[in-house]
Order: C-alpha cells, then sequence, then structure tokens
C-alpha cells in the first residue's frame, strides 16, 4: 500500500537525503533492489554535499545491502572499499554511523558465506553495543562455521557482554535483538559440533523471537534472517521437506533476498519437488536479471 507514496516521495526533495533514503525502506520490504539502489545513491550523493556523515553511512548500509541482494557483488566490494577509506575519522558512537559501519562488512561476508572473512572481522573500539554485537555475531558464525570452535565461544562470551549492556540500559528492542543473536551463535557452534537436535532448537527460538519482535524501521534488516538461517540448518540436518517450508516462510517476512531463494531451490530440489524448484530459481533469476 505504500509502494505508489514511495515513489511518488522519491521525486520531491531532490536536495533531501533522508527524503531520498526513506522510500527504500518500503523498496527493501518489498525485495525491489534496483529501486532500492537508485534511491540510496542519490541519498548517499545528497548527504555527502550535506556533509552528513550520518545520512550517509546509513544510506550505504541500505545499498550495500541491496547490491548484495540484487547479485551486484563487484559494487558491494567497491562500496565496501570506500567504507574502508573512511573508517578512521567515523564518529562510532553515533548511531546511524557505528550500526552502518559494523552491518556492511558483515553483510558482505556472511551474504557470501565468507566464514574465514567473517571470522576475521574486526570490532570497532568504542561502538555501541548493538554494533559491537554485529560484529561479534558475524564473527562467532564464520567461526563455527569454519572449524573454529573455541573462538565461537569466545564471541558469544562477547555477545553476552554486548546484552549486559543493554539490559543495563533498559534498551529492551536492542536486548531483544542480541538475544536472537546470541541464540543464533550458539546454533551453529551446536551444528558444528554435531548436536543437530540442540541446534535445530535454539533455531526454532531465535526465529519465533525474532517473527515476534516488531522490527523499528531503522536498518534494512537483520544480517541474515533468523528464519532463513533455521532453513539452512534444516538443509545441513538433511531435513529438506522442513527446509522448504522454512525457506517460504522467510520470503515471506523478507521478500527477494537471494539466499532464501537458492536455499529454497535447494530444498526443493532434495524433497522432490520439481515444480517448487523451477518456481524459486525463476524468483531468483528475475532478481538478477532485473538489476
Amino acid at each position: 500500500m505504500g509502494l505508489p507514496a514511495a515513489r511518488a516521495y522519491a521525486q520531491i526533495a531532490p536536495a533531501a537525503p533522508h527524503a531520498l533514503h526513506m522510500p527504500s525502506h518500503i523498496f527493501t520490504l518489498l525485495g525491489l533492489w534496483r529501486d532500492s539502489i537508485v534511491s540510496n545513491r542519490a541519498a548517499r550523493a545528497a548527504a555527502r554535499r550535506d556533509g552528513d556523515i550520518g545520512e550517509e553511512l546509513h544510506a550505504m548500509d541500505y545499498l550495500e545491502y541491496a547490491y548484495l541482494q540484487a547479485g551486484r557483488h563487484d559494487e558491494a566490494k567497491r562500496l565496501l572499499g570506500e567504507l574502508d577509506g573512511m573508517k578512521a575519522g567515523l564518529p562510532h558512537g553515533d548511531f546511524k554511523v557505528g550500526y552502518a559501519a559494523a552491518a556492511m562488512p558483515a553483510r558482505y561476508a556472511v551474504e557470501q558465506r565468507k566464514w574465514a572473512d567473517a571470522a576475521a572481522l574486526a570490532p570497532r573500539e568504542g561502538g555501541l553495543p548493538q554494533a559491537l554485537a554485529v560484529t561479534h555475531w558475524a564473527r562467532a558464525v564464520g567461526m563455527a562455521r569454519s572449524g573454529q570452535a573455541a573462538g565461537a565461544a569466545r564471541e558469544i562470551e562477547k555477545l553476552l557482554e554486548c546484552l549486559e549492556k543493554l539490559s543495563g540500559a533498559k534498551d529492551g528492542y536492542w536486548a531483544a535483538q542480541v538475544e536472537i543473536q546470541i541464540d543464533e551463535a550458539k546454533a551453529w557452534a551446536a551444528a558444528a559440533a554435531g548436536r543437530h537436535d540442540q541446534a535445530l532448537a535454539l533455531a526454532h527460538s531465535a526465529a519465533d523471537r525474532e517473527d515476534a519482535l516488531e522490527r523499528r524501521p531503522v536498518t534494512p534488516g537483520p544480517i541474515v534472517p533468523a528464519r532463513e538461517q533455521l532453513g539452512d540448518l534444516l538443509l545441513e540436518a538433511k531435513k529438506p521437506s522442513e527446509a522448504l517450508a522454512e525457506f517460504e516462510n522467510a520470503l515471506k517476512n523478507a521478500p527477494g533476498r537471494r539466499e532464501a531463494l537458492a536455499g529454497g531451490a535447494r530444498a526443493a530440489e532434495l524433497a522432490g519437488e520439481q515444480d517448487k524448484a523451477k518456481q524459486l530459481k525463476t524468483e531468483l533469476s528475475g532478481v538478477e536479471t532485473s538489476r
């Protein structure tokens, strides 16, 4: 229902960074990656003209997300390089800046399943706990999925420290987000240790909690939705029919996500549902050709 307004709003304030960016909230929720890219490129350029680093980084996070979902990996990598060139002087204690600076490299590594790169991400000194949690979560998942059990356990402890700080500050929303990240990280650690029933129980809990939590429209979304991760874990546990159901549920909440479409197609093939596999592959191809 908001799409016509978003398309109109994107045209009426060409000098206002936040107005240029705001339509991309609708575009992101609908999986309209090309529209989001156009919106956030314009928002970033306007923010840079204004010297508004918070708005620029906020637009860059949405842009990174859209590039990755559209399969435009070269542009996502180039944008990450531009972020690296900016990091020395960034005020990481500012939410928009600190969150985007943490989320962008985590998105790039985890979305492409570069587990060693995820494990090597560096937490930013002076960062807010909800931003640091993104890095520690990505490191924990990267380590769990690349055989570094002890390292993953240390990162989970760091996540618990972030949770303690957020709980102490009575920031219930972000505390709940970090609790979900802790369950996800523990699930991947359990799966790496061969404890698949425990992993699935933790992942189910994370997915149910994320579904029940009203998402504040601040970020484009979690690095990877919990239900999409549950689908991945079910595939690893050789439960393709259940995995397919979870990928399809994930796509209801986050349409057009590449890994959910690809995972759903793999699960459908393994479950013998060739028509469903063909449908999901067609949707994935549509994402790729609408760039």
